[in-house]
């Protein structure tokens, strides 16, 4: 059975890939950034800044989803989009990280996982099937494989063992989807941890199965920097030109930037929420961590040139305040700033990509934020 190609790879800069990827609930622009809502929801942040700050895709947490509320509910009231107010696309990641990192007691076998869910303690089965199930029954516009994902460092034999699980898994996967008859899009993802003859191997897996787009797991998990890109680059030459690449869990604003260089389109990751609900803000700068006493009489805004409201609108002063006094507002600003700016390196990516430039936006950005914060101290 041939997949459908729902992608279409617009133009390149290097390495660097202008796409457009159609989905049930519309376009998404790529290089794209996916804000994460876990259970629904963003945290402290709502759907229309979500929106205004330019994000065409949003991802929403299969583990969290399908205990709770749970995936048969959202279902009956009708699908992820109704009932979270998002009518956008959206990808579902599969579970299979959530579990191995939050679930208790739990044991994974060539079947399933079984595990314990961390909100009750309940017995859990989460199969390759159910995966597919639960993401059909949320109604997401792309489904990811369930596969295992092991922290490293690690051994090479506990890597390889992950990453043949995790292929036989996506045939379990991908034949559960084609028997689903679903609307959306299914994703295989690379496993292989740290090295490369793993990589190509689960690659090579995946292309041969066949899979709407191709994600890169297992990275950001505890590895330096150096030793992600590494895998990027001997991942992204395996994988079809004329499907999406993603790189889940990633990452900071450098991250993206060196990602997007070697080929990358899709990213996700908690990263500028996260950061804004603790004080720290993303800036064309740089960041800039509010909490941090210099910024007590600062007047002046976080970047009086930025297209976000709140980055110019509030003074570092109140916002330091706001952080200090454990003010919600505090973090939402911060946490909306947060991922509109994510968004903005976005769009000049896009359009440095399809300029041809993007070596020469690359470089404009670093240099803005090896001029650093101005604040005074």
């Amino acid at each position: 059975m041939t997949v459908p190609n729902h992608f279409e790879l617009l133009g390149q800069s290097g390495e660097a890939r202008l796409g457009r990827l159609t989905t049930p609930h519309g376009l998404v622009r790529t290089p794209a950034f996916m804000p994460v809502g876990t259970a629904g929801a963003m945290k402290g942040i709502h759907w229309r800044e979500i929106r205004d700050s330019g994000a065409d895709i949003v991802l929403g947490n299969t583990y969290h989803l399908m205990l709770r509320p749970g995936a048969e509910r959202i279902a009956g009231l009708g699908g992820l989009q109704v009932f979270t107010g998002w009518n956008g696309p959206m990808l579902t990641d599969s579970g299979g990280f959530q579990v191995m990192s939050l679930a208790q007691l739990r044991k994974v076998t060539e079947h399933a996982v079984t595990f314990r869910s961390h909100i009750d303690g309940a017995s859990v089965e989460l199969s390759p099937e159910r995966a597919i199930e639960v993401q059909r029954l949320l109604g997401s516009d792309i489904a990811m494989q369930l596969d295992e994902c092991v922290r490293l460092p690690a051994e090479r034999a506990d890597i390889e063992r992950a990453m043949r699980l995790s292929l036989r898994w996506a045939e379990r996967c991908k034949r559960a989807f084609e028997a689903s008859q679903a609307g959306h899009m299914l994703f295989g993802i690379v496993q292989g941890g740290d090295v490369p003859a793993l990589r190509h191997a689960s690659a090579q897996g995946l292309v041969d199965l066949g899979f709407h787009g191709y994600a890169i797991g297992g990275l950001a998990v505890g590895e330096p920097q150096e030793v992600m890109l590494r895998m990027i680059e001997e991942t992204a030459p395996h994988l079809p030109q004329d499907r999406p690449r993603y790189l889940m869990g990633v990452g900071t604003p450098d991250d993206l930037l060196r990602a997007i260089a070697r080929g990358i389109d899709m990213f996700d990751c908690v990263l500028p929420t996260r950061n804004g609900r603790h004080g720290l803000a993303f800036t064309r700068r740089g960041p800039v961590n509010l909490r941090n006493a210099r910024h007590a009489d600062d007047p002046r805004p976080l970047d009086e040139e930025s297209a976000w409201p709140a980055a110019r609108g509030y003074s570092r002063a109140y916002l330091h305040h706001l952080i200090k006094s454990g003010e919600a507002l505090g973090a939402m600003l911060l946490s909306e700033i947060n991922i509109a700016y994510y968004q903005s390196l976005m769009q000049g990516a896009r359009d440095a990509i399809e300029r041809g430039v993007f070596g020469d936006f690359s470089a404009s950005v670093y240099e803005a934020w090896q001029h650093g914060d101005l604040a005074p101290r």
